[in-house]
């Protein structure tokens, strides 16, 4: 993807911008050297790169609302950034725009375990939100993989997900409210710390949304009791299709494990090389965990394993001691790092029908061949987000467009099994050209006229979500109403 080059048009307007911009924020808040801005060329999608005209780092919903007031009377785009782990270029920055981040606004506002919610300032690590209610044992359910560095509102811009999303839902499920500033500077509360408001459900809207509506600066966030104890059971097979089935009929016995982890061959090769967790080197793995107390996951595992069983695993392990729970996910939480070390990989999210595993699986070893390109896989089975890994060598030309190819025909058939494109990763520059794959014209339509009340001069979040040509068709008609 092309990327335009700084002119002597943003040079001045540069200029212009930071010096409205010292007169709200301190001087070490704004980030305008070119060097320094580097450090904003991208995201976790770092096939590609573009420097920011400057970065801004507020500490407060005042200080966004000042800086997004001041863009939108000079018509700077603005792309708000948590931390920067979008594995879709979320936070892809143009030449023309600002990286609005929210890295310096992370504190917790409140707790309130009696009604179950937190409010933090959304710059926040995912993890770090359980960390503050962990002394009372409490936890923040959802978990993505990149949970030690990822931010909360990225967690709700791309409505992230996790291993145990299968029995306490995603970012959505767990969110009641955000303060929300739109692009004019207009600063707003959608929901609150109570489980549904009245009205348009404004905040269903927002989360999912990838920074096209506005930038989220607090969250209110539904916290739980910690289970009784957990337990994970790890199984192999010789085959990703048995794998696949095996995931299926766990679900279809009506039993809700926490989560369902897949991995295949050379997936577990790689961890096993990296984090020596003693998984068996078999074609695919599940990582099965349930919750509970003694009884209920005794009861719940006899099930899981009878039902294991009936597709002739290689290996079945159920973990003894916290010791060996731990072994057991050790391998799982460092898969993504593990594949960095051997190879340059792009990581997809597509959702796909549980009951269409074995086929998706099948057709994608298929595609592996046809395409000359590796894949591993590594995903949340039990509620189908599958997340392949394509290798390819980015220092070999050709390579990378080859696996976007090959990216976008996996795309292409979840949404033709019954899936859609993206599960938790979001649209962001991967997938905004596959858009119309899934959605039809007035599909679409309706989601671009939604933009237009939020956004009516389209600068949030530039040149994401929607296909470009109609993103610059859209922009252009706006400014020529406007």
């Amino acid at each position: 993807m092309e990327m335009p080059t700084p002119n002597p048009e943003i040079i001045a307007r540069k200029a212009a911008l930071v010096a409205r911009l010292e007169r709200v924020l301190p001087k070490e808040a704004i980030i305008s050297d070119e060097i320094e801005t580097r450090a904003y060329e991208c995201d976790a999608l770092t096939a590609y790169k573009c420097p920011p005209m400057l970065a801004v780092l507020p500490s407060s919903t005042q200080e966004v609302s000042d800086v997004l007031r001041i863009c939108h009377e000079m018509g700077v785009p603005v792309v708000p950034r948590g931390a920067g782990t979008s594995l879709a270029g979320g936070a892809l920055p143009t030449a023309d725009s600002i990286i609005l981040g929210v890295a310096k606004m992370n504190d917790v506002l409140e707790t309130d375990y009696e009604n179950r919610i937190i409010r933090v300032q959304t710059g926040r690590t995912n993890l770090s939100v359980s960390g503050a209610v962990a002394e009372e044992d409490f936890f923040y359910a959802p978990d993505p993989s990149s949970q030690l560095a990822c931010a909360i509102a990225g967690n709700i811009a791309m409505n992230s997900g996790g291993a145990h999303c299968l029995k306490y839902g995603v970012t959505t499920n767990n969110l009641l409210g955000v303060t929300l500033v739109l692009m004019d500077g207009t600063v707003t509360e959608i929901g609150g710390g109570y489980l549904d408001s009245g009205g348009l459900d404004l905040l269903g809207l927002i989360c999912g949304s990838e920074g096209q509506l506005g930038v989220v600066t607090e969250a209110t966030l539904r916290i739980l009791r910690k289970p009784e104890g957990a337990r994970p059971v790890l199984i192999g097979f010789d085959s990703n299709e048995v794998a696949g089935a095996c995931v299926s009929d766990i679900i279809r016995a009506g039993v809700l494990p926490v989560a369902i982890e897949f991995m295949d061959r050379p997936c577990i090769e790689a961890t096993e090389a990296f984090a020596h967790a003693g998984y068996p080197m078999c074609e695919a793995l599940l990582i099965v965990e349930v919750e509970g107390s003694p009884d209920e996951i005794d009861a719940q595992l006899k099930v899981i394993k009878d039902i294991a069983r009936g597709h002739n695993p290689v290996e079945l392990r159920e973990a003894q001691d916290e010791d060996e729970a731990a072994r057991i996910w050790l391998g799982r939480k460092s898969a993504f790092g593990a594949m960095g070390q051997i190879n340059d990989y792009m990581c997809l999210d597509g959702t796909i029908p549980v009951t269409a595993l074995p086929l998706v699986l099948r057709r994608i070893e298929e595609m592996s061949k046809e395409y000359g390109l590796d894949v591993a896989n590594v995903f949340h089975a039990g509620d189908g987000n599958m997340h392949p890994l394509i290798l390819f060598d980015a220092n070999k030309p050709g390579d990378l467009e080859l696996c976007e190819d090959f990216g976008a025909d996996i795309l292409k058939l979840c949404v033709e099994v019954g899936g859609c494109l993206t599960g938790e990763h979001g649209v962001g520059v991967e997938k905004r050209d596959l858009m119309l794959v899934q959605y039809s014209k007035v599909d679409l339509e309706a989601q671009l006229a939604i933009k237009d009340v939020f956004d009516p001069a389209w600068l949030l979040n530039p040149a994401k979500v929607f296909p470009l040509a109609i993103t610059k068709d859209r922009r252009e008609a706006r400014a020529t109403a406007a």
